[in-house]
């Protein structure tokens, strides 16, 4: 990207969750120049939340000011269902427009997709350069049971693409080129990710920009400590991202399959209270199997050698990063675009098996989470996967180093004084 003469200032927009917040962030230091200026938008909540979690103690984290506005509800409201978005359309646009009108930006980037109505699950879907789906795996705003408050909203982001001229994405060319090259008839697509920090790809840290992310709940760094005294490969890491709460059905099963296994385990649990009451769990996190923090570094924990495996939700950051560190998932999908995500880390790019709650009844059995974490450790099927998730992590690195895909696509194009909308 060059830009010639004065300062580009350029305005971020994302909703106050964890899987929007730190992307932005490392968009904003991936396009960091001397010209180029960033604010972060979001609402009064998340400072709040980030306050909490002593992860932005100023509004400033080089190169990105952050800026708030109010969502239009009290404080302590829980922004439950559809209540959240509702008040962001009907009164957070206005208090976002202030933010507009007092700097003069020459861009703005915001989040985006776009929805359907279907309504049958069980039809299927025929899309260029994925696996044949069905509708159920299509992401959830899509379907008329989301509801129409988020319906709209994604209705509202797709008129919005009129205007828009990019539409980036969190990807690299190589690993959806057939989806984008799809794509481009529509508007141009343009991947410049992976947005992951600078040393997952090789960087030296020394060098980089500052490693800080904005993290809602504050980390819990100790856990490394621990993963340092664990045999290679040995660990199977679990979480299910920031926004999904656990079952105590979901834990028990789970640390069950562990107990019977003798695997080891890091688990994100959120609330922590819900392994607290589950006997099995306590009693395995007090014999020293494992451990179990709220919230931690996901991003060191996943490149740590001792790591064999990702249990996950499937959300495209948890997606992202475990291409770019190489390591073998299976996929527990919940809702939003998780489903497509695992249909595209199974059978896509053929790093992982998915897991799937009993027919019958809709719970997760003992059964199934041995299956699965059998197959991606040491089934017929485990080498072939990790062999390939080798090639995608070469893969990611070189799509950002000098004269890779992405890194090209970002000296490309340039920012100023176009509107940008933005796919994680």
């Amino acid at each position: 990207m060059v830009i010639v003469g004065q300062e580009t200032h350029v305005l971020l927009v994302a909703l106050p969750v964890q899987g929007h917040l730190n992307p932005m962030l490392k968009f904003a230091k991936l396009l960091s120049r001397p010209n180029l200026r960033f604010t972060l938008a979001t609402t009064e909540q998340a400072r709040d939340l980030l306050s909490a979690a002593n992860t932005a103690d100023e509004e400033h984290l080089s190169p990105v000011d952050l800026a708030f506005f109010p969502d239009g509800l009290p404080k302590d409201h829980p922004r439950a269902d559809d209540s959240l978005l509702v008040s962001l359309r009907n009164v957070g646009a206005k208090n976002l427009s202030k933010i507009v009108e007092s700097k003069r930006f020459s861009c703005i980037v915001t989040t985006n997709t776009f929805p359907e109505d279907l309504e049958d699950l069980n039809q299927t879907v025929d899309l260029p350069a994925l696996p044949l789906l069905e509708v159920r795996d299509l992401p959830s705003f899509m379907l008329p049971s989301s509801g129409s408050n988020f319906n709209n909203l994604m209705l509202d982001f797709v008129d919005c693409l009129k205007n828009v001229k990019w539409v980036l994405v969190n990807s690299f060319y190589e690993l959806e080129s057939e989806i984008i090259d799809s794509m481009s008839d529509l508007k141009p697509i343009i991947p410049i990710g992976s947005l992951v920090s600078p040393f997952l790809l090789g960087a030296d840290e020394d060098k980089t920009l500052d490693e800080k992310n904005l993290d809602l709940w504050r980390s819990d760094g100790d856990c490394m400590k621990w993963l340092d005294t664990q045999a290679r490969s040995s660990v199977v890491y679990i979480s299910f991202g920031s926004l999904l709460k656990w079952s105590e059905n979901q834990v028990k099963s789970i640390a069950t399959a562990m107990r019977n296994r003798g695997d080891s385990f890091l688990w994100v649990i959120r609330p922590k209270e819900i392994a607290q009451n589950v006997d099995i769990l306590h009693e395995m996190v007090q014999e020293g199997q494992g451990v179990v923090i709220e919230w931690g570094p996901q991003e060191r924990i996943l490149s740590h050698v001792a790591i064999s495996c990702f249990v996950t939700h499937c959300g495209w950051n948890s997606t992202m990063e475990t291409v770019v560190t190489g390591v073998p998932v299976v996929a527990y999908p919940s809702w939003i675009d998780q489903p497509l995500d695992a249909r595209l880390l199974v059978d896509v790019f053929g790093i992982g098996v998915r897991m799937r709650n009993d027919a019958v009844d809709g719970e997760l059995k003992v059964a199934e989470v041995e299956r699965c974490i059998e197959a991606v450790t040491e089934g017929l099927s485990a080498e072939d996967m990790r062999r390939r998730a080798r090639e995608l992590k070469q893969a990611a690195r070189s799509a950002l180093a000098p004269g890779g895909s992405s890194a090209q696509n970002l000296d490309a194009n340039d920012l100023s004084n176009s509107s940008i909308a933005w796919n994680t």
